[in-house]
C-alpha cells in the first residue's frame, strides 16, 4: 500500500479523534489581547503544564476539556499576556515597602515630621531610610533653601542622634542629616568627588544634599552598618524583600520583571530564591556596573532560564549620566534655569567603552542609562564604534543593546536607534511625572522636540520597550499605559502630541519588552506554546475611555498556569 495514502489516513484519523492532552485549565468567554496577529479574535485560552496549549474561540478551546481541567468563565473581563515591566528595580521597591515612602509627600516639614515619627520606633545604632522625596513636586518652597533643595537644618534638630539618609525620587540624589554626614566624615573642607557635587551654602559648609557620584560619601557608612550584620541575616532580610515585591508586582497584574541593576551578591540571592522555588515572578536582571576588580565575576554569566525559566541575568547596567531633577542629565547646551550647568557625566566615555567591548565579547547585552542629549549622542557613538556592523539594525545577530531612558534625544539622534539596532527602554510615566519640572529645566523648544520622543522612535523605525523606573514612580502599570496614550497627567495637559497608540502601549508592555530581552520566544503573547502568564483587567484597555485606563482594576495575576493573584 501507498505510504503517503498510509500517512494520509493516520493524519485524518488523528484530526477525527479528540485532542490529546486534556488542558489543565481552559479560560473562556473572555476579551482577549493576545499581541500575536494570528488571534485577533480569540476569546479562550487552553493551558497544559505551565504553557498554553489552545488560543481560539470558546467552541474551538473548550473541545480540550477533560474532566479534571479548571473550565473559569471570565464573564467578558479584558485577558492580556502577563504584563512585564521593563525596567525597575526589584529590590528597591521591596525595601520601599518597608521604608519611609516620601513620593506623595506634600512639602519638606512634612517629611521632617514623617522622619521624626519613625525615629521613635527605630532602635539604637539603627539608621533611617527614606526615598521619593522631589523638590520641585512639593506645594511649597523649602526654607531655608540652596538650589532649591531643602537644607538639612530642621531634619537634623528634629532627629539628631540617628542617622537619616533621604533619598531622591530620581535615585541621582540623597540628603543626609548631621548625624549621617558626621559618620560619613564630610565636613566643609571634603572636596567634590569626580562626577558628583556636595551642596553648599555661601559660606561653604554642606547643606546636606548629596549628588551623584558624591552620595557614595554618605553611603559607605550606610553599607557598613548594613554588612555588619550575618550571612544569615542578610540572606534572610533579602528573602523577604524580594517576597514583598514580588507580591506587589503580582497585586499589579505584573509576571515578569526587568530589574535595571543589581550586584553579584544580589544576582546570587535571587538565583538561589528562583531554584528553590521561592521567585514567583519570573525575574530578568542587569548585573551592576562591575568595577575593574569585578570584571573578572562577570565569565559567570550569561545565566539563561534558571529556576525553570525564573531568573535569567544575561545584561550589564552602566551609568553615563544623572537625572534631569537633580541636574544630573548630560545635556548638549546649559540648563535654562541653570546656564552654568550641563549636567554630571557618572563615567567617563572611555571606561563605558572597556565594560562594552567585555559585554561584545562575552555576548552580553548593554544597557546603559542615558537621559540627557549629549549623553544618549556620546552613548549612540560609542554603540557605533564598539558594535560595528553588528549593530546595523534589527536583524539576525542583533546585540540588542539598550540605552535606558532615552528621555531627551536631539532631533539629529532620534533616527540613530534603528539605524543602528539599539533599543530605547523608555519609561512612558516620567513624561507626565516629570511635567512640573522638564520646561524649566529645558525650556520649552527642547521640552518640546526632544523629550519623551516615543512616537519619534517608533515612526523611525525604532524598538522601544516600557517601563515605570520603581521606585522612582509606582509601580502601578496603569498610570503608565494612560501617559503613553494620552502624555496628560489626571489633572493637565502636558507635553501634547507623539502619544503611542493603545496597542502599541500594550505591545511595549508585553511582547516588545520581551523582545528587548531575548525572550519572545517564550513570553509576551498569547502564542501556543508560550508560557501561560496571565493578566486580568476589569476594562477593555484596546477601546475603553482614557480616563477609564486610571481606574482599571487587575482581577487576577497568572503565572505558568497558576493563580497566584485574585482580587476579592
Amino acid at each position: 500500500m501507498n505510504v503517503r495514502y498510509l500517512l494520509w489516513c493516520s493524519l485524518l484519523l488523528t484530526t477525527c479523534m479528540p485532542p490529546a492532552p486534556k488542558a489543565d485549565m481552559v479560560l473562556y468567554n473572555a476579551t482577549i489581547f493576545s499581541a500575536d496577529p494570528q488571534y485577533p479574535d480569540a476569546t479562550a485560552v487552553a493551558v497544559v503544564g505551565g504553557r498554553i496549549l489552545s488560543v481560539g474561540s470558546d467552541v474551538q478551546v473548550l473541545r480540550w476539556a477533560g474532566p479534571q481541567t479548571e473550565k473559569r468563565d471570565l464573564h467578558g473581563a479584558f485577558l492580556m499576556p502577563g504584563l512585564i515591566e521593563g525596567h525597575g528595580h526589584f529590590a528597591a521597591m521591596g525595601k520601599g515597602l518597608e521604608q519611609l515612602n516620601l513620593l506623595q509627600a506634600p512639602n519638606w516639614p512634612a517629611i521632617v515630621a514623617m522622619v521624626a515619627e519613625r525615629a521613635q520606633t527605630t532602635p539604637a545604632g539603627a539608621w533611617i531610610y527614606g526615598r521619593g522625596w522631589h523638590q520641585d513636586k512639593w506645594d511649597a518652597p523649602p526654607r531655608p533653601a540652596v538650589d532649591a533643595y531643602p537644607c538639612h537644618d530642621a531634619l537634623s534638630a528634629a532627629v539628631p542622634d540617628i542617622p537619616v539618609v533621604l533619598a531622591h525620587a530620581s535615585g541621582h540624589a540623597l540628603l543626609a542629616n548631621a548625624r549621617a554626614m558626621a559618620l560619613a566624615g564630610v565636613t566643609a573642607s571634603t572636596p567634590d568627588p569626580p562626577g558628583g557635587r556636595i551642596v553648599r551654602n555661601p559660606n561653604g559648609a554642606p547643606v546636606g544634599v548629596f549628588e551623584e557620584n558624591a552620595m557614595a560619601l554618605i553611603e559607605k557608612p550606610l553599607a557598613d552598618w548594613e554588612n555588619g550584620r550575618s550571612e544569615a541575616e542578610k540572606r534572610a532580610d533579602f528573602e523577604r524583600i524580594a517576597a514583598r515585591a514580588a507580591q506587589h508586582c503580582l497585586q499589579h497584574g505584573i509576571t515578569s520583571f526587568q530589574d535595571a541593576g543589581s550586584t553579584f551578591e544580589e544576582l546570587a540571592y535571587y538565583r538561589d530564591l528562583a531554584e528553590a522555588g521561592k521567585l514567583p515572578v519570573r525575574l530578568w536582571a542587569m548585573m551592576l556596573q562591575p568595577g575593574q576588580a569585578d570584571t573578572g565575576r562577570m565569565g559567570a554569566y550569561p545565566v539563561i532560564d534558571a529556576g525553570q525559566g525564573f531568573f535569567t541575568c544575561r545584561a550589564v547596567k552602566a551609568y553615563l549620566d544623572g537625572a534631569l531633577g537633580s541636574y544630573g542629565a548630560w545635556l548638549l547646551e546649559p540648563y535654562a534655569d541653570k546656564p552654568d550647568l550641563v549636567g554630571q557625566v557618572v563615567t567617563p566615555v572611555d571606561t563605558l567603552a572597556l565594560l562594552a567591548e567585555q559585554c561584545r565579547r562575552r555576548g552580553l547585552q548593554f544597557c546603559v542609562h542615558a537621559i540627557g542629549d549629549r549623553a544618549n549622542r556620546e552613548l549612540l557613538n560609542l554603540y557605533e564604534r564598539v558594535l560595528g556592523d553588528a549593530g546595523a539594525g534589527y536583524g539576525q545577530g542583533c546585540p540588542r543593546w539598550r540605552v535606558e531612558h532615552a528621555q531627551h534625544v536631539h532631533p539629529h539622534d532620534q533616527g540613530r536607534f534603528a539605524a543602528l539596532g539599539v533599543i530605547a527602554s523608555v519609561q512612558a510615566v516620567h513624561c507626565t511625572s516629570d511635567a512640573p519640572f522638564v520646561p524649566t529645566r529645558l525650556g520649552s523648544e527642547r521640552a518640546s522636540q526632544n523629550a519623551y520622543a516615543w512616537r519619534a522612535f517608533l515612526d523611525q523605525g525604532a524598538r522601544i520597550a516600557n517601563g515605570t523606573d520603581v521606585p522612582v514612580e509606582a509601580i502601578n502599570p496603569m498610570a503608565n499605559l494612560y501617559a503613553a496614550v494620552t502624555r496628560r497627567s489626571p489633572t493637565a495637559g502636558v507635553f501634547p502630541g507623539g502619544t503611542l497608540t493603545r496597542e502599541e502601549a500594550l505591545l511595549a508592555y508585553t511582547l516588545w519588552n520581551a523582545w528587548a530581552a531575548f525572550e519572545e520566544t517564550h513570553k509576551g503573547s498569547i502564542t501556543p506554546g508560550k508560557m501561560a502568564d496571565f493578566t486580568v483587567l476589569s476594562e477593555n484597555l484596546l477601546l475603553c475611555d482614557a480616563e477609564k485606563i486610571l481606574q482599571t482594576e487587575v482581577r487576577a495575576t497568572c503565572v505558568n498556569g497558576k493563580w497566584l493573584f485574585s482580587a476579592k
